[in-house]
């Protein structure tokens, strides 16, 4: 069965990606990932096979997910254990896969800073996701110079104090470069924001992106997830200004919508997406 899942979805992507060439977005500097959220249901070692199975290269993991596999229950956290940490990595790696970031890393103990990022160290990770208190920020901007991982920091709603981009870049202006916003393009609409207007705030501070297209809605909670390019979010536009500022970063695919159905609906989003980057250059 996982075989041929497999192969369904690669007749489903395109030519370029089969043939191992690169799209004209990852020409770009322009690379998908998922959030291993949006398989929260199934071990890390599953989210691993069905992240390849869209052709995607990349997974940004939450905090804790069980891994699966020969790991068992040990999650994927500052606990793991070098041996386990080794094998999660080399089993991504033999899928065709590249364990980059973890988060939305959240804590208000100093000791928890300190062993996220020796984690993500030891994990080769490019950036922590995370929502750090703003009386931690001298901690965490020390721990980011010191060590060379990135914080994106990530824009739950309200009672986030992230939720509006003007206060993170309050928060940040004045810190290593290597901070910087990870874009929830969907929880900016939720809050009533436009996220085109929100990304020129954030400008060249974004780093990543929790990339994804919404539904119209008369609250929140009805604002779910749909297959990019068919909802109300304005991609287009977001993709253009990403373009003007020559970003160059991680989309990470978030669908939290039809949890047990959406393998085909990521894969038409990723078809959007690509033709979209397409017309763009």
């Amino acid at each position: 069965m996982k075989r041929f899942i497999i192969v369904f979805f690669s007749l489903l992507l395109p030519l370029s990606m089969m043939a191992g060439g690169r799209t004209t977005a990852e020409r770009h500097g322009w690379k998908l990932a998922i959030q291993s959220w949006t398989f929260h249901s199934i071990p890390l070692v599953q989210a691993i096979d069905s992240t390849a199975a869209l052709g995607v290269k990349y997974i940004e993991v939450y905090p804790s997910h069980r891994i699966g596999g020969q790991a068992g229950d040990k999650g994927f956290d500052y606990t793991l254990d070098d041996a386990t940490l080794s094998w999660i990595l080399s089993y991504a790696k033999s899928r065709g896969v590249r364990i980059v970031g973890s988060g939305v890393f959240t804590t208000d103990k100093r000791e928890e800073w300190l062993r996220e990022f020796s984690f993500a160290k030891r994990a080769h990770l490019e950036y922590i996701t995370a929502e750090p208190r703003m009386q931690d920020w001298p901690l965490v901007d020390s721990l980011v110079r010191k060590t060379g991982i990135r914080i994106s920091v990530h824009n739950h709603p309200k009672p986030s104090e992230y939720w509006n981009p003007q206060h993170l870049l309050d928060a940040i202006s004045t810190r290593s470069p290597r901070i910087g916003s990870c874009a929830d393009v969907g929880h900016w609409r939720r809050c009533g924001l436009d996220p085109v207007e929100c990304m020129k705030v954030m400008g060249k501070r974004i780093i990543s992106l929790h990339f994804k297209d919404i539904v119209a809605g008369d609250n929140p909670e009805a604002m779910h997830d749909t297959v990019w390019g068919t909802g109300i979010l304005d991609l287009r536009g977001m993709l253009s200004y990403l373009k003007s500022i020559r970003f160059k970063g991680y989309f990470a695919i978030e669908y939290e919508y039809d949890w047990d159905h959406s393998m085909p609906l990521m894969a038409r989003s990723i078809r959007y997406f690509n033709s979209l980057a397409d017309e763009l250059y």
